[in-house]
């Protein structure tokens, strides 16, 4: 048996999968199960005298780890693994992995290098934050793949989003993919709930349009800023020296634990999450919050 990281997988006479667990050593983890019997709990205890077999993966880290054993515990629900008791699947926000990315709420996770903000519990946070920068920063919303080629050639025609403000037409090149980006790194600050260093760069470009006489790119940053101080105001603060800190509690009794994670940005809560897990095998609470 390997002393690597990775992850075991606990099989019965029927070659089913009975536990999918991860491990720093694979060796030391697994032998644990059957050596010292006598300080296991009855469950643990029963699982183990019902495996035939054991198959181990070894990875590099105890990250890798880790996510391989969630995505085979989702694979097989094996019996003895913790389950979550309400499986419905919360939102997340996907800035999409493309030329002029699309920004949406979405519900499926697929692994093409988009970016994933969430999951959010609180639904209409999510569509108050998706409001917001709907009216400070137009982005496209069509599927259309805007290579440079297509572009150039003028496959595509600007839609009604662009004729009432909500998109500055990328599809026929009226904007750059520099300007365009640039607002994608404005709004990846909204998201995260870093508004304080979002409003301070914003009024610093008003002053430069304002002493440039640029005077009605100052009023679009202005009415910018008062946008961000005003979902500023109206969102949850809980201490303002609070910078970035993510926020986990636990409660357990005999079967379940209850989970509770905030994510805190500049002493406001900008995301949360809630779960109730049933626990299999009396795992730890430090096992259940790795779990999750």
């Amino acid at each position: 048996m390997p002393t690597k990281p990775g992850v075991y997988q606990f099989l019965n006479d029927e070659k089913k999968v009975l536990y999918v667990g991860k491990a720093k050593s694979l060796r030391s983890r697994v032998s644990s199960y059957f050596t010292n019997s006598r300080h296991n709990s009855g469950k643990t205890r029963m699982l183990a005298s019902k495996v035939r077999d054991i198959e181990v993966i070894v990875v590099e880290t105890e990250n890798d780890a880790l996510l391989l054993e969630n995505s085979l515990i989702k694979k097989y629900q094996p019996r003895y693994n913790m389950q979550l008791k309400d499986d419905k699947s919360f939102p997340s926000i996907v800035i999409k992995n493309e030329r002029f990315p699309r920004i949406f709420p979405t519900r499926n996770l697929i692994k093409d290098g988009s970016e994933y903000f969430g999951p959010y519990s609180n639904v209409k946070h999510m569509h108050k934050v998706l409001n917001l920068i709907k009216k400070m920063f137009p982005v496209r919303t069509c599927n259309y793949k805007l290579s440079e080629e297509n572009v150039e050639k003028g496959k595509y025609k600007r839609c009604l989003e662009f004729h009432i403000g909500n998109c500055k037409g990328p599809c026929e090149g009226l904007v750059s993919q520099e300007e365009y980006d640039a607002n994608v790194a404005s709004i990846r600050q909204i998201i995260k709930g870093n508004l304080g260093g979002l409003i301070r760069e914003l009024k610093q470009k008003m002053k430069v349009a304002s002493e440039e006489m640029a005077f009605e790119n100052a009023h679009d940053l202005k009415k910018k800023v008062e946008l961000l101080e005003g979902f500023q105001a109206r969102s949850t603060i809980v201490n303002p020296n609070i910078k970035d800190t993510d926020v986990f509690t636990i409660v357990s009794d005999g079967t379940s634990s209850y989970v509770n994670f905030m994510k805190i940005n500049n002493g406001v809560i900008v995301q949360g999450y809630s779960s109730e897990i049933r626990r299999k095998l009396e795992e730890s609470d430090k096992e259940v919050l790795e779990m999750v």
